[in-house]
């Protein structure tokens, strides 16, 4: 039993039992009583009469308040110039209201995020990845600092989402996130069809090999290939959302709906729908749930939570960052996850769905005929998905969608388990003597299954996107595997996405081409691209000393990547080769190129141990 203060019989805070024992311990009220169990600490008596006074500073009414009333921080990754995160500051303020009408207090707090879409192909891009440690670190800070009793985050952007998952394994306090929602459907006037960002850089790439012609049919034909760019870039983004197919973001949000972390539908229900603004206004009477039965971010997040992450992902082609994301938040959390894991479940799992970027569909499309909880719904029914696991509603997976639609039998964007795309998922792990410690492909199976090329190097991608934009890589040239190196965390450093080069490879219509490199790949990729690859160059990894000319083969049937060079020929050149000269040496890249680990263990910058 808990110890009893001296002026009453209520219980004093003790140990949490459920703190993460790696991580700062805060003493809090036992389950079962007040839901101020952490504020409780710094608001019950008067031993802290200088946070009390902020408090009241701050807005609380009274001292009943003070005294009794939760205090939940409402953690909104909001910035403006980014449709993904533009309108969360005004939904952080419905949910800021709503747990004032449940009698808490609702504390609405910024962290920072950066837009993947505008640092794309620059210098900007370094800071992406980095921005999810930043968001863990900001939301653990804020929340056990100031003592919440829980929180509610809403995250909009790709690295925006792994990053409040994490800070809430990290501070296991009661957790929801609430996913910002989906971008609605671009339209181009000239090209007379259904665009979105990554069509803009697909068409980069068509302008630069003299392929971007408006539509016949649209009745415009003749006119110039810049003002057809110029339509996509005006109509690409109608309005807020993230970025609308299976992309970085929809393939997270989707996946922490399967482990239970959100409401039912939160990852479709698009930005700007009615459904949206109630989610928020249900989140508050949810989060009351999680603090009354003690329902934590660690309870949520077990094993079989990421088994169906894992199995969702596949199913509607996700994005390759999921693995590094998957990988990242399942070490914070405290559950062992392997890059071998991720295979396996790839192994089991086919892929259905014709999402973009590699299928005609978007989340908007998927959101109108039942969205995630009715996709859900039919992977439990068939036994893909396990539906017993714990949510944050307090009830399992399988009670939280049983009421939902089933998905609408006249649709086609999720097919059926006996007519795949593909048997197998797209994502596969590749080792070799290329990628010793692993590599992550994204094979659909409409590229084909292997690929042998001879190998053009390129140190950073600059390189590539300067000769893609002069048309110095050609059909005429055979079999190509551009390699990009010199981009992985610590090197690039940052590990940027190469979504320029490889979305302006596959508006070239260059099919003689693959792609490897030890940096990323954004959601919107497609093609025959493989990322990840461990050891890094900037370590001194095989990559670093593949030369012009190589042959280099990529099997997803065998799951290798492999150089046709001898292991005596790769250890002269090991001799021979020199860690090129880190040119960042200050702020926040720098810093973050110390810390980072390697990709195939999710490159986490507070785990000492790989």
């Amino acid at each position: 039993m808990a110890d009893q203060t001296s002026k009453g019989t209520d219980p004093m805070p003790e140990r949490d039992p459920k703190a993460p024992g790696d991580f700062i311990q805060f003493k809090c009220l036992p389950p079962g009583g007040p839901l101020n169990r952490w504020s409780a600490n710094i608001t019950r008596e008067h031993d802290f009469p200088g946070a009390q006074a902020m408090l009241y500073g701050a807005g609380v009414p009274n001292k009943e308040m003070m005294k009794t009333a939760a205090q939940v921080g409402v953690a909104t990754v909001w910035w403006q110039g980014n449709p993904c995160n533009t309108h969360l500051l005004d939904l952080g303020q419905v949910v800021k209201g709503a747990l004032e009408r449940e009698g808490m207090i609702g504390w609405q707090y910024n962290t920072v995020g950066v837009s993947d879409a505008i640092g794309m192909g620059h210098e900007g891009m370094r800071f992406s990845l980095q921005t999810r440690e930043i968001i863990a670190d900001s939301i653990e800070s804020v929340t056990c600092a100031q003592h919440h009793d829980a929180n509610i985050s809403l995250p909009g952007c790709d690295k925006n989402m792994p990053g409040v998952v994490m800070a809430a394994a990290r501070h296991n306090r009661p957790f929801i996130m609430v996913y910002g929602g989906t971008i609605r459907k671009g339209h181009s006037t000239l090209l007379d069809k259904t665009i979105n960002i990554s069509t803009c850089y697909e068409a980069s790439g068509a302008y630069a090999y003299n392929r971007l012609h408006a539509a016949v049919d649209a009745g415009k034909p003749g006119r110039e290939s810049s003002d057809v760019l110029a339509d996509i870039e005006r109509h690409a983004c109608p309005g807020a959302g993230a970025c609308g197919g299976m992309y970085t973001a929809n393939t997270m949000a989707t996946a922490i709906e399967a482990m239970g972390l959100t409401l039912p539908g939160s990852s479709s229900f698009p930005a700007e729908s009615p459904e949206k603004r109630r989610e928020c206004e249900r989140a508050a009477q949810v989060i009351r749930t999680t603090m009354e039965r003690d329902i934590r971010p660690r309870d949520v997040m077990t094993r079989a939570s990421f088994e169906n992450a894992l199995v969702l992902t596949m199913i509607l082609g996700g994005s390759t960052n999921g693995v590094l994301h998957f990988l990242a938040m399942a070490n914070t959390a405290g559950v062992d996850l392997t890059i071998d894991d991720i295979a396996r479940a790839s192994d089991r799992t086919p892929y259905l769905a014709d999402l973009a970027p590699s299928g005609k569909y978007y989340m908007e499309d998927l959101y109108k005929v039942g969205g995630t909880p009715s996709v859900l719904k039919l992977l439990i029914a068939k036994g893909l998905i396990d539906g017993s696991i714990l949510t944050v509603t307090g009830k399992t997976l399988a009670e939280n969608v049983a009421d939902w639609p089933s998905l609408d039998p006249g649709q086609d964007i999720i097919r059926p388990l006996d007519n795949p795309i593909k048997a197998s998922g797209h994502i596969r792990i590749l080792r070799g003597n290329m990628a010793p410690g692993g590599a992550v492909a994204k094979i659909t199976g409409k590229e084909g299954l292997s690929f042998t090329g001879k190998a053009r190097v390129f140190d950073k991608e600059h390189g590539l996107d300067l000769a893609l934009s002069r048309g110095e890589i050609r059909r005429e040239d055979g079999q190509l595997v551009l390699i990009v190196r010199y981009e992985g965390p610590k090197g690039g450093p940052g590990m940027p996405e190469q979504l320029r080069a490889s979305a302006a490879i596959m508006g070239a219509g260059l099919d003689n081409v693959a792609l490897v490199t030890d940096g990323r790949y954004s959601g919107a990729s497609h093609g025959f691209i493989v990322g990840h690859v461990v050891p890094e160059a900037a370590v001194g990894g095989p990559i670093a000393l593949v030369r012009d000319g190589d042959e280099v083969t990529i099997d997803a049937v065998s799951n290798t990547l492999s150089v046709a060079v001898s292991d005596e020929e790769m250890e002269q050149r090991r001799a021979a080769w020199k860690a090129p000269e880190v040119k960042i040496k200050r702020g926040v890249l720098a810093k973050y190129a110390r810390l980072v680990g390697d990709a195939s263990h999710g490159a986490l910058t507070d785990d000492y141990t790989f």
